[in-house]
Order: C-alpha cells, then sequence, then structure tokens
C-alpha cells in the first residue's frame, strides 16, 4: 500500500455542515417575508379609506399619496428636497460622529481622559436636543448652522456611549496575551483594542443614524426653505395630509437606506465574529 493510498484511507471524512431548517428549501424567502408585514399594513390602510372609515380630510390614502409623489417627483421638487436634508444628515453626523469617536477614544483609553471628558458627556447626553434650539439660534443664527449642530450634538452620544463601553469592554486576557508578544501600548491599541470595540462602534452608528433623522426632522423646522422637511410644513400649512405621508415615507426609506449600508458594514468587517441568526 502506498503512502497516498494510506492517507486516503485513515483521512477522516469532512463533517457534514449544517444548515438551519429555516434556510432550507421549501419556505417563503426572507425578503419576501420581510414585506409580507408592511403589505398588511399598507392594504388595512387602503380598505380604510376606500370604506370611509378613514376620512381623507383625516389622512389621506394609499392611491392618493402615491399620486401626490409621482407629481412631486415630475417637478423635481422631490428630488431636490431629499438632496437637502441628505446633505444637512450627512454633515452632522460627520461633525457629531468625529467629535464623539475621538471623546470615546480619549475617554477609554486613559484613566485621565475618563475623569476629565466622561463626566461632562454624561451629563450633556440627559439635556433633551430640542431644549437647546433656541439657544442654537441665538449662537448661529436661523440658517444651516443651527440645523447641522443640532444633528452633531444628537448623534455625538450615542456614538461615544458605545465606542467608550466597546474600549472599556475589550477582554483583559487579550490585552496581556498582546503584552506577552511583545506589542507595545500603540500596537495594543491598534491590534486588540480598537478591533474589540469595533462592534459597538457599529452599534453606536446605527443608533446615531437613526437619531440623525429625528433631529433632521426637528432642526428642518428652524425656518427651512428646502428639504423634505421643508415640504412637510408647508403641507401642514394647507392641510395636505398626501404630502406629508410622503414626507415621512421618504424619512422612512432614507433611514432604512443608511440602516442597510451599516448592515453591510458589519458583515464586511465582523466576518470573523460568528452571531446567532435566530432560528
Amino acid at each position: 500500500m502506498s503512502l497516498i493510498d494510506a492517507k486516503d484511507r485513515f483521512t477522516a471524512p469532512e463533517p457534514e455542515r449544517l444548515i438551519p431548517a429555516t434556510a432550507r428549501g421549501g419556505r417563503v424567502p426572507r425578503p419576501l417575508r420581510r414585506f409580507v408585514g408592511v403589505g398588511l399594513l399598507v392594504l388595512g390602510w387602503h380598505l380604510a379609506s376606500v370604506s370611509g372609515v378613514l376620512p381623507a380630510e383625516v389622512l389621506a390614502g394609499p392611491a392618493t399619496v402615491v399620486r401626490s409623489a409621482a407629481r412631486l417627483a415630475a417637478t423635481g421638487e422631490l428630488q431636490q428636497a431629499v438632496l437637502v436634508s441628505m446633505g444637512r444628515a450627512l454633515t452632522g453626523l460627520a461633525i457629531g460622529g468625529t467629535a464623539g469617536v475621538v471623546l470615546a477614544v480619549v475617554a477609554g483609553l486613559t484613566r485621565l481622559g475618563e475623569d476629565l471628558v466622561d463626566a461632562p458627556m454624561q451629563m450633556l447626553r440627559t439635556v433633551p436636543n430640542v431644549a437647546l434650539i433656541p439657544l442654537l439660534i441665538i449662537w448661529f443664527g436661523i440658517g444651516e448652522a443651527p440645523k447641522i449642530a443640532l444633528i452633531a450634538l444628537a448623534t455625538a452620544f450615542p456614538l461615544y456611549l458605545n465606542v467608550y463601553a466597546g474600549i472599556r469592554g475589550v477582554d483583559q486576557t487579550l490585552v496581556e496575551a498582546g503584552r506577552t508578544l511583545g506589542l507595545g501600548r500603540v500596537g495594543l491599541v491598534r491590534h486588540v483594542v480598537l478591533p474589540g470595540a469595533l462592534p459597538g462602534a457599529l452599534v453606536g452608528l446605527r443608533y446615531a443614524l437613526g437619531i440623525a433623522w429625528l433631529a433632521l426632522v426637528f432642526g428642518e423646522q428652524i425656518n427651512a426653505t428646502a428639504g423634505v422637511g421643508y415640504l412637510m410644513a408647508n403641507a401642514r400649512e394647507f392641510f395636505q395630509t398626501d404630502v406629508i405621508v410622503v414626507c415621512l415615507v421618504v424619512y422612512a426609506l432614507l433611514g432604512l437606506a443608511v440602516d442597510a449600508v451599516v448592515r453591510a458594514l458589519e458583515r464586511i468587517f465582523l466576518a470573523w465574529r460568528p452571531n446567532f441568526t435566530g432560528t
């Protein structure tokens, strides 16, 4: 018997890969199932509208909302408003997110930084952002600056809290192992602490993106002349519930889109960490 034959004879067969029951064939695809709840909600809304249970003066029906959305898209108003609102949200997120991450790294890596940074941040995060609108108007006027500042303030705290918790949640055993392997302070931060804090940072980013749209709704009520909030404010003045619903749907779709981007980043950067996906 040759060595090759002996190796083939005694090599253990590869274990069969287990496939969750929900991932096997014969079931409704998950993307389709995710839309079932939304479809039922829209169907109930439509039936209530056509039957007269839900008057058009209270809330326009789905067909009217779709026609209004098509009309706004045909004139270019909707696309222009979306671009303006996205610019405000992303600018505020970039400013507030950068500040939150930097402060979290300072507070998480050193005890001195924690003593200087954490207490003020914990105190300020309890202040309602909406209550700051009058001060922001006094400080920055009624242009774009107070809107972006409101979004920046709202998004800084979720990122700070999650990045800080992620850094302090790194397993001390991994840190000691890195020191045993000869890693210095910079090496430990780069190869152990920051990768360990990445899951928390991505969770904070998802929270921050959701809060960014909430802050945008309030911010665009500050003397806005463009944006989705401006369309909504005009529609409110003329009792156009169909346009208001269009704006709300746009906010929701934008939130879903950016959340999907963060989910994709999680799959890319956290591919090394197996997670429970449900049963």
